[in-house]
Order: C-alpha cells, then sequence, then structure tokens
C-alpha cells in the first residue's frame, strides 16, 4: 500500500470511528451524520472540510490533525448545515455575511449539546438561541470572521475550479483504490471521467473536484428532504429515550420557514383581531330570521418604543410606517408610548383606526434603559391592552414577572428577553 493511501485509510477510519460514537452518544446527530457520504477532497480547494448538502467533503491532513472529539463536530457541523437548510436560505443576502451567520449559528447549537469545537470555530454566545437569518445582522459587513468550513451552496465549478487535482471518492465503494490504487488523478484524467453519488443521484463533478452547479440542482427537493431525515431522526431518538425536550422544541421551530418580522408581526395582529360571526338576537326591524353578521370590535394595541438611543429615529419611523400599514387591516386603536429610564413626558399618543399614525420628530430619551416604567404605567391605570408591543434592543432592566396581556418584543440585535415573544428585526 503506498504511503497516500495508508494515511488515507487511517484517515477515513478516524471519521468511521467518529460516526460511530456520535451514533451511539448522540444518536439524533449522529443518524443526520450518516446522511453525507464520506469524499476525500483536493487540499486545493478543500483546506479542511465542506459540504454541497450531498457529501462531505474532507482534507485527510487536516482531519489526521484533529482529536477524536473535534472529529465528532467537524462530521457534526456539516451535517447541522444541511438539516437546518442553510445551502436554501440565503435569498438576498450577501454571501459571506451568511456563511458567516450559518456558522455560528450550526456551532452555538453543537456546543451546547457538548461537542468539543476545534480551534477557529465561531461560536459567540451572544447570538446564542438565534436563527441563521437573525444572527446574519449582526454581521459586519466587512467582518474578518472565517467560517470552520467551505460552503459550496452557492459555488461553480467555473469560478472555483484551482485546476490542481480532483477529489478522490472515499466513500466504501473505493475499498480497491485504498488498498494501493490510490492517487490523485490530473485534470486531463478527471475530465474523462464521472462519478456517481448513492445520495443524489448519478451527480457529476467538475475538472476541479467540485459539484457542478451544486446550489442550482434540486434544492428544493434537498430542503424536504434534509427536513423530512431531521424528523425522522428525531423521532428515533425519542423513542430511544435519548432526545431531550428542548431539541423537540428546537426541531419543530427549524422546520417552520423563517419570516421576515413584518409577515411574523402581521400574524401576531391578525390572530389577535376580534372580528367574527355574530349570531345575537336580530333587531325586529330586522325580521324574525336569525342571519349571522360579521361584528367585531376595535383592537387595543399598546405600542412601546425604546428611546434610549440604541435604536435610531429613521428605524422608529419605519417601524411606525409598518405599524400604520397593519393596524388599519385589524381596525386597531393604537397608543404609543416612548421611554429610556422613564416614561416620554409627552406621551402617550392615540391613533385611532382611521389615523395615520406618525412619531413626533423628536422624542425624549437618550439617558439608560429600563423597561420597568411602561408596565408601571399600564398597570396603574388599569389598563387591559389586547396586546403590547414593546420596540427595543432589549438591552435594559426587565420586570421579574410576565404581566396577564400578551407582549411581543420586536428587537433588534441580540438581545434576549425573559418572557413574551421575541421578534428579530432582520
Amino acid at each position: 500500500m503506498t504511503e497516500i493511501g495508508s494515511r488515507l485509510k487511517a484517515t477515513i477510519t478516524k471519521l468511521g470511528a467518529a460516526r460511530t460514537r456520535l451514533i451511539l452518544e448522540r444518536p439524533f446527530i449522529g443518524a443526520l451524520v450518516m446522511h453525507l457520504p464520506l469524499r476525500a477532497a483536493d487540499p486545493a480547494w478543500c483546506e479542511t472540510t465542506a459540504t454541497d448538502a450531498r457529501a462531505f467533503y474532507f482534507n485527510p491532513e487536516y482531519i489526521a490533525a484533529l482529536t477524536l472529539a473535534q472529529t465528532q463536530f467537524v462530521l457534526a457541523h456539516e451535517a447541522m448545515h444541511c438539516a437546518l437548510g442553510h445551502f436554501a436560505r440565503r435569498s438576498h443576502r450577501t454571501r459571506r455575511r451568511w456563511d458567516v451567520a450559518c456558522d455560528h449559528a450550526a456551532n452555538l447549537l453543537l456546543v451546547e449539546e457538548g461537542l468539543k469545537p476545534p480551534p477557529g470555530s465561531l461560536a459567540n454566545p451572544d447570538f446564542r438561541g438565534l436563527s441563521a437569518e437573525e444572527i446574519y445582522p449582526l454581521i459586519a459587513p466587512d467582518t474578518p470572521e472565517r467560517t470552520l468550513d467551505r460552503h459550496l451552496f452557492d459555488d461553480r465549478a467555473a469560478e472555483d475550479r484551482p485546476g490542481l487535482r480532483s477529489a478522490v471518492d472515499a466513500s466504501p465503494r473505493s475499498s480497491a483504490a485504498m488498498e494501493g490504487e490510490i492517487a490523485w488523478r490530473s485534470d486531463d484524467d478527471a475530465e474523462r471521467s464521472s462519478d456517481s453519488w448513492d445520495d443524489a443521484g448519478n451527480e457529476r463533478r467538475s475538472a476541479g473536484g467540485l459539484p457542478l452547479e451544486p446550489g442550482l440542482a434540486g434544492s428544493d427537493e434537498l430542503v424536504r428532504r434534509w427536513q423530512s431525515r431531521m424528523v425522522s431522526a428525531a423521532q428515533q431518538a425519542r423513542l430511544a429515550g435519548r432526545l431531550n425536550d428542548s431539541w423537540l422544541r428546537r426541531v419543530d421551530r427549524l422546520i417552520q420557514p423563517q419570516l421576515p418580522w413584518r409577515v411574523l408581526l402581521a400574524r401576531y395582529l391578525m390572530s389577535a383581531a376580534r372580528d367574527d360571526y355574530s349570531f345575537q338576537r336580530p333587531s325586529r326591524r330586522e325580521g324574525e330570521a336569525l342571519l349571522p353578521r360579521l361584528a367585531g370590535d376595535n383592537l387595543d394595541l399598546y405600542v412601546a418604543l425604546d428611546t434610549s438611543g440604541s435604536i435610531g429615529h429613521e428605524e422608529l419611523a419605519q417601524f411606525a410606517t409598518e405599524l400604520d400599514a397593519l393596524k388599519g387591516q385589524v381596525r386597531a386603536r393604537v397608543v404609543v408610548q416612548g421611554c429610556d429610564e422613564r416614561l416620554d413626558p409627552q406621551g402617550p399618543w392615540t391613533f385611532q383606526p382611521w389615523e395615520p399614525l406618525s412619531l413626533p420628530q423628536v422624542m425624549g430619551g437618550g439617558g439608560g434603559t429600563s423597561f420597568v416604567p411602561v408596565f408601571e404605567w399600564i398597570a396603574a391605570r388599569r389598563l387591559h391592552p389586547d396586546l403590547l408591543l414593546y420596540f427595543t434592543d432589549a438591552m435594559g432592566k426587565f420586570p421579574p414577572d410576565a404581566p396577564a396581556y400578551p407582549v411581543i418584543w420586536l428587537v433588534k440585535g441580540s438581545g434576549r428577553v425573559p418572557w413574551g415573544e421575541r421578534i428579530q428585526l432582520n
């Protein structure tokens, strides 16, 4: 056996051992990892590891330098990208920032699970509990952060082909090659050959060893396939008693589509609206028939604005515009109150459903941040909001207990809330 073949065989054995330990110790993650065939890759384009949601690509020298625990982490890392559908969720976002956001999201889940990341892994604890969409606006456009792996979701072979060496298939059917025939093929040889992918259906590769058009081929089908795999893995792990409630809730949330905050806010307001059909006794003037009629009351929506300086006037104005467009649809009476560490002395401002909602040009504030005064103000006046919407960065003092009415926090930044519903402002 050649030296190259011996090293590669040892690396594949190490990856196999890491996969086995994941299956035994963390069956939910292990089941997901098993859906990614192992493929050795040319170091010219794969510095560490990579995935296109169809296979796990690895640089043998990189894997050889990791501990077994770190090898488990990189396997789980690629599987988590796939299970979370990161390959199909970038939309209009800048690729580099999106890749960094995806790495933070995946790594934080794995670190919370107790896996040991290799050096250089991105896992900012301030982003804990946030999705990649929620993390993205918190990443600087010129961020120097680098992802742990290479995301092939949007790669094009013509753009990324290094022109040096081709990938070597390290799946079980290449065992003969591992016995002494493994060698890096030239570009000319690779251009005359093709590989069949048992998980993707005869996918051809470019001369540089990269999958052809991986970001385009069947992404919708891949999303459905990985969602099905994740649900199946969760069910099996739960039956085995090896999946805690936090992961179950996370799976339920992750398989739901990620919606913009405007859509989520509209859904909350629509669900809170009180329009319904009424079967109250009709007036005698209308005859003896009992006919259903559409009846409803105005929605009492209270809005608190964080005026401590962390939210700019332009952002407040944009939020007011969105809210104005929604309040007419649900016939909401809106009461607006500004607050930093104290209530704005000019407030509150009340807008009927038919009145345009506009904020004053100058609002008091700029001091510290406390959310307590707004809730004390509502309690002192014995008000009964149908919904309180608080627009803030969530960096301040919260009341110790949740009120009896529903509260939605529309949050700019990575701040967490102790109770209520949280919508990330993207």
